[in-house]
């Protein structure tokens, strides 16, 4: 597994690629095909009045959330790139220019966790 995350405007958003012997979540639709990389990510974009308030480079908006989006690939490189414009995609619905988006790689989510627990409050 692999998470994929986009930070840009003081937030981020972070998907899950799951990879060749993993299995990814079902649900309504995910990609039943087999493929061997299966990109799973929150979808949203902006509303004028209730969704969920969100700040964005200091302004408050209101983000109203899509099922998620899935995806599947048959490499992994078509997948992180897929996940990357996904994640850029999701930014610029709010106003954020893509290039302005950083994309970083969490190998081991595991890792990621446990860093962030013994984290001080």
């Amino acid at each position: 597994m692999l998470l994929v995350r986009g930070h840009a405007g003081g937030t981020a958003l972070t998907g899950t690629l799951y990879e060749r012997g993993e299995r990814p979540p079902l649900f309504k639709g995910a990609p039943d095909d087999g493929a061997p990389y299966v990109w799973v990510c929150d979808a949203f974009y902006e509303v004028e009045s209730g969704g969920h308030v969100q700040r964005i480079d200091g302004e408050k908006r209101h983000v109203a959330f899509e099922s998620p989006a899935t995806r599947g690939f048959e490499t992994r490189e078509a997948a992180i790139e897929a996940a990357e414009e996904h994640l850029r995609t999701q930014f610029a619905r709010l106003g954020v220019p893509g290039d302005e988006v950083e994309v970083e790689l969490i190998e081991d989510p595991d890792d990621e966790a446990d860093r962030n627990d013994a984290s001080p409050s």
